[in-house]
């Protein structure tokens, strides 16, 4: 399923920024420090599983549910 990856990184910012502006901005710096381009996927990106597995540990330590 292509843009599983988009889908998860929207989740992610989405739950931790609650529409705040800054905590957008901030949370997608978190996932370019962590290895993760969020501007880099979108719905037609293949899934990469360690892509994947990287959000998932990423989530788990936010607190975000996927």
């Amino acid at each position: 399923m292509a843009g599983r990856i988009k889908t998860m990184v929207d989740k992610i910012v989405a739950q931790r920024s609650k529409g705040n502006p800054t905590l957008v901005a901030t949370t997608r710096t978190k996932l370019l420090l962590k290895g993760i381009d969020p501007e880099k996927f979108g719905l037609s990106s293949p899934d990469d599983p360690a892509i994947i597995a990287k959000l998932q540990l990423l989530a788990k330590e936010l607190n975000v549910t996927l």
